[in-house]
This record gives C-alpha cells, sequence and structure tokens, in this order.
C-alpha cells in the first residue's frame, strides 16, 4: 500500500519532516490547522515541521508563521 491509500473517509495521521512527510495512520486526508478544510494527501504541500500542521495553501501558511512570529511582521514589505 502506498501512503495514499487506506480508508476512503477517514483522516491520516502525519509526522510532517523537511521536505516530506511520513504516514502514521493511512488515510485519505488531513485538516488545515488553521481553517479546518480537508486537503487530500495528493494534494499536501504546505506544513510547518516545528510545530507539525498541515496547511490549504501558502497564504494560509506564510499567516500562521506570521502569527507565530509576530517580529516576521515588520520584514514584509
Amino acid at each position: 500500500m502506498n501512503r495514499f491509500e487506506g480508508p476512503g473517509g477517514k483522516e491520516a495521521r502525519i509526522r510532517y519532516l523537511d521536505g516530506d512527510f511520513q504516514v502514521m495512520t493511512p488515510g485519505a486526508f488531513v485538516r488545515c490547522a488553521v481553517t479546518g478544510d480537508t486537503i487530500p494527501l495528493d494534494e499536501l504541500k504546505y506544513w510547518s515541521v516545528a510545530r507539525q500542521e498541515p496547511y490549504i495553501n501558502a497564504a494560509v501558511s506564510l499567516s500562521r508563521e506570521i502569527e507565530s512570529n509576530p517580529d516576521l511582521r515588520s520584514r514584509r514589505s
């Protein structure tokens, strides 16, 4: 079984690594840590290794990063 196979409607449990992730409990999707939207595993592209959180898209990922590190806000121009 590859990492994208598994029970159809079940949420996967994932360990997020640098540039990859490891499926700990098989499933079809994860939930965005910010929005709660479902993310099919084959579409998962954004996550935080430090916080072990998945994100639906780059904008949400950046938003969470700035929320977690407010000093980054002053770097945006």
